[in-house]
């Protein structure tokens, strides 16, 4: 059983996947689709073909308080084209509420150059994302 992370932005989606086991989530990449959804549609079919995925997680982006943010919107639109083409997979979300804060906190502590930091932060977001997904199923 694998389950897919997905750290989906307008511009940059970044993807984690977890072992074989469901235990640890390791980045995978992350693409440039400049709002374009057939880019991380094709992404993710190609990702299906490569591991068996159970389950895809996408962050759920929120305010601080609590309320759905615009963003949240588009991503719920997002959400609804996964369940209609992978109807055989669960689709499930979480909060990602400070996963990039997180992401950009972890770059800065392994000295990651400013340069580099923009093509991975929604890789480490999706980390992040799977993560915080595996913690709540283990404590629930």
């Amino acid at each position: 059983m694998r389950i897919l992370g997905i750290d989906y932005g307008e511009a940059r989606t970044g993807f984690a996947i977890t072992d074989e086991l469901g235990i640890t989530a390791q980045g995978l990449e992350t693409i440039h689709s400049q709002g374009n959804d057939k880019i991380i549609l094709k992404k993710i079919d190609e990702l299906l073909e490569i591991y068996q995925i159970n389950i895809i997680v996408i962050g759920m982006p929120y305010h601080m308080n609590g309320t759905k943010s615009a963003r949240a919107e588009i991503t719920e639109k997002f959400i609804h084209k996964l369940k209609c083409k992978y109807n055989q997979i669960k689709i499930d979300t979480i909060d990602e509420r400070l996963t990039t804060v997180a992401a950009h906190k972890t770059m800065n502590f392994l000295n990651i150059n400013k340069h580099k930091k923009r093509n991975i932060v929604d890789t480490i977001s999706a980390v992040y994302i799977l993560e915080t997904y595996l913690e709540k199923q283990k404590n629930s």
